[in-house]
């Protein structure tokens, strides 16, 4: 069984991720538009369009991104990606993660990283995340699911400048949730 980075059956009863397709640019830049969401981000400026324009055509080129709906009432929750799939160190990194305020503290996040997280756990045995620095929310949240901080590095995302990220992982024989 090979490591598919865009399966099309990872849902709960709060969420379904679904493969980003071009057609999704509005519906995802709505929630994205939210300036609050990006303020401990390092690139703090994803609200503007031609800054989140960049940001969605490199999660179409990574063939690894998703779409998050509520179950409930199918609104569009925000997205999250695998990237960087290394079968010889049984490793994959989840990022790119963004959800809209109004689901915050509110267990989708949580629900979000469980499915993604255990679809990866089939075939690699660490998961990697990439945080920014200053983005405090994200690493406590990140924290609370079991994650340990390893490393400390700077990453260019696509057409955005150099920024220091912390490097979080999560070994499968910790994976508990």
């Amino acid at each position: 069984m090979s490591f598919n980075l865009q399966p099309t059956s990872l849902a709960s009863d709060l969420i379904r991720l679904v493969p980003l397709k071009e057609e999704d640019f509005e519906a995802l830049y709505e929630v994205a538009s939210d300036p609050l969401i990006w303020e401990q981000h390092p690139n703090k400026d994803r609200y503007k369009r031609e800054v989140f324009q960049n940001f969605f055509q490199g999660a179409l080129q990574s063939e690894g991104a998703f779409i998050v709906y509520e179950q409930a009432s199918g609104n569009v929750v925000g997205s999250s990606r695998f990237y960087d799939y290394d079968e010889a160190n049984s490793c994959i990194t989840v990022g790119y993660t963004f959800i809209g305020r109004e689901y915050w503290g509110k267990g989708h996040n949580k629900a979000l990283k469980k499915l993604m997280f255990n679809y990866a756990f089939q075939f690699v045995d660490h998961i990697i995340l990439h945080i920014g620095a200053t983005n405090f929310r994200s690493q406590k949240a990140i924290e609370k699911l079991g994650a340990e901080k390893i490393d400390e590095i700077e990453v260019a995302y696509y057409g955005e400048p150099v920024k220091l990220n912390f490097v979080y992982q999560v070994a499968q024989k910790d994976w508990a949730i």
